[in-house]
């Protein structure tokens, strides 16, 4: 008896959702959304609905946490009970939510001009409110336009892709289905100007031919997403300095 395990990812082209291999699915981007934080912003990435609020930098809590030569930089990645059928009903962090809160306060620290910031704290906190695969990548890009909103200096903007293999193809931008059956998936992070990775990790199997077929796909789409990510802080400043004319 079949199952979804049976389910063909590629059929005469085309994925599941109609895309061609090497499109994105609809991404959508909003800065400025939390009036508390010092920084926000909110992303709709196929059917992935994310929230990310930015603190800082601010007095360290605990101080004995404190450094006195650069800001600590705190992340909190959680999934909301109702985000999934995985997640239905559950609640707290998980092993995947420690994961992934390390691996995105791992790419930032990386790029945030911490030593600016001395005996301070700054505090990424991302909330899932719907998932469809690619959360880890979509949250690392809703991040970056948090920080930014908030003023926190980088070196360079950073944008998020996933890349991989479904249906003996190379994909972009995997959705669920693509992420949970296809052969292999590769999340990625780039800084938007030097094209340098920030992060990458893997599952699955792909021949070295394959994985750099892959990073040259992943970098045109991380380029798509930054333009979207530049626009998106336009528009948010750009109707500020509107209303501040206005006023």
């Amino acid at each position: 008896m079949g199952g979804l395990k049976d389910v063909k990812l590629i059929v005469d082209g085309k994925r599941l959702d109609g895309r061609a291999p090497t499109e994105l699915r609809p991404i959508k981007m909003q800065v400025g959304v939390i009036n508390e934080a010092d920084g926000s912003a909110f992303i709709e990435w196929g059917n992935n609905k994310i929230i990310c609020g930015v603190f800082g930098p601010r007095e360290c809590i605990p101080k004995h946490e404190a450094n006195p030569y650069k800001a600590l930089v705190k992340c909190r990645y959680m999934m909301s009970p109702f985000a999934s059928l995985e997640e239905h009903g559950k609640s707290g962090p998980s092993r995947r939510s420690v994961e992934l809160s390390k691996v995105i306060r791992e790419t930032f620290q990386n790029i945030i001009l911490v030593e600016e910031f001395p005996n301070t704290e700054i505090d990424i906190y991302i909330d899932v409110l719907q998932a469809d695969g690619g959360t880890r990548t979509a949250s690392i890009t809703v991040a970056a336009l948090a920080l930014a909103n908030a003023g926190i200096p980088m070196k360079d903007m950073v944008t998020a892709i996933a890349v991989g293999k479904g249906g003996d193809e190379l994909i972009v931008d995997l959705g669920k289905l693509e992420d949970n059956f296809g052969q292999s998936d590769m999340p990625l992070a780039f800084s938007a100007r030097e094209k340098k990775i920030l992060l990458v990790q893997m599952d699955g199997l792909l021949t070295r031919e394959e994985i750099e077929k892959l990073l040259d796909m992943a970098e045109k789409g991380a380029e798509m997403v930054y333009a979207m990510q530049v626009d998106a802080l336009k528009e948010y400043y750009l109707k500020d300095e509107e209303t501040k004319f206005k006023l």
